[in-house]
């Protein structure tokens, strides 16, 4: 059976790229710009504060975990805040590796692993897209556990260590993805594969991206009517059905163009187009560019890209 949070989990290719132990102790703040960067959290000792771009404010409890896929605005502080005209805590590295923000004496009272994993698909919007924008995980000691792998394996700095690392990164995001399905998650892929009706609904475009379908046929999927579905599917994916539906077509189609092994036909052909101009037509609409571009663009070395820039002298590949 086809597995919707395995596909989109597979496209997004994740991997480690930063990781830090934080120590904090007595009143301290910090705010940080991520720009769309994929950022976790999991404390380990202690409680704090939490509040990413338009979310609210939340406290974290340790052995809870946090997840946004695309952060902007990240802002963390003491559950005690310090005082409004107080400076931002700049984090002190310590011999140990870690670092600590805070009072820089006396006891602390939070340990926690802050980081950002990282998207390898070029298409990484889009599936994120298809994801919670928020997922907080709560009473969930196989996250915990998993984290402090990764913890390890970066301090470790053993043999084999990135391939671990990426394998650990993968199983630690459909863990705290599909752990949100008991948690209050925000609208998302999970949240909808949550609800056993529309489950099946999502289970069947991920099956037959081909078929043509209909909201009518998507809702008797589903045992829903065709207005209880499309209402019962937005709030929970955040999407209207044919909304997402359009956009796993785009995602599957993006990922075949820069395989380059089969031609805009038989593409189209697989993700439910009857021609190659109507597939190029809605691939143009959505993407911004014609499939046939968008491939040639992907199989263009980029030390090509590199030359056309101005006064550049570098000649590595990016």
């Amino acid at each position: 059976m086809i597995d919707p949070l395995a596909e989109v989990v597979t496209l997004l290719q994740p991997g480690a790229r930063f990781s830090k132990l934080i120590v904090g102790a007595g009143p301290w703040h910090i705010r940080r710009s991520d720009a769309g960067q994929p950022f976790y959290c999991v404390v380990l000792e202690g409680a704090c504060r939490l509040a990413v771009d338009a979310h609210e404010q939340i406290e974290l409890l340790s052995g809870d975990f946090v997840l946004i896929p695309a952060a902007y605005g990240v802002a963390m502080s003491s559950l005690t805040p310090p005082l409004e005209e107080a400076p931002q805590t700049l984090p002190v590295a310590l011999a140990t590796g870690e670092f600590r923000i805070g009072d820089q004496d006396g006891p602390t009272d939070l340990r926690m692993l802050v980081g950002h994993c990282s998207f390898g698909s070029p298409d990484a919007d889009l599936l994120v897209s298809l994801l919670p924008q928020f997922i907080h995980v709560r009473g969930e000691p196989r996250l915990a556990t998993l984290v402090q792998f990764v913890r390890d394996e970066f301090r470790e700095r053993r043999p084999a260590r990135e391939v671990i690392l990426a394998h650990l990164l993968e199983v630690l995001l459909i863990e705290a993805l599909r752990s949100t399905a008991s948690t209050a998650a925000s609208p998302g892929l999970v949240r909808g594969l949550a609800d056993e009706r529309l489950a099946v609904a999502i289970r069947r475009m991920h099956e037959s991206p081909t078929r043509a379908w209909t909201i009518a046929q998507l809702a008797k999927e589903a045992a829903l009517s065709r207005s209880a579905f499309f209402e019962r599917f937005s709030r929970a994916v955040g999407v209207a059905p044919m909304e997402y539906l359009l956009a796993w077509r785009m995602a599957l189609a993006k990922n075949m163009l820069r395989q380059n092994e089969i031609g805009v036909a038989e593409i189209a052909e697989r993700v439910g187009y009857s021609s190659a101009s109507a597939f190029s037509v809605a691939f143009t609409r959505h993407v911004g560019l014609p499939p046939t571009r968008y491939a040639r663009q992907q199989t263009e070395p980029a030390t090509l890209a590199a030359s056309t820039l101005p006064d550049s002298h570098d000649s590595h590949p990016k």
